[in-house]
């Protein structure tokens, strides 16, 4: 049995998804194996903190969303796998 992630885990998760190119957030909750409801949290934070930004598409009276990395959500990830690597040298 596996121990349960981490919220800094969670999230580093959700930014490698979206820096692979999984735009979508139904496609980005699948990549990181979440459900619905932590998926939209994760997401509203990482835009608020300025790792992500999202774009709304006019749709109807729906909009689409599209979630990009920004350049400071590419720093953290390059710092947190340069200190994993570093660890299990």
């Amino acid at each position: 049995m596996q121990a349960r992630r981490t919220r800094l885990e969670i999230m580093l998760n959700v930014l490698t998804a979206v820096n692979d190119g999984v735009n979508k957030p139904t496609r980005i909750m699948y990549a990181a194996n979440m459900s619905w409801n932590p998926t939209k949290k994760i997401l509203e934070k990482l835009v608020g903190k300025g790792f992500l930004e999202v774009t709304e598409e006019p749709l109807g009276r729906r909009s689409k969303k599209r979630y990009e990395i920004t350049e400071k959500g590419i720093k953290v990830l390059k710092y947190f796998y340069g200190a994993q690597e570093l660890i299990s040298l």
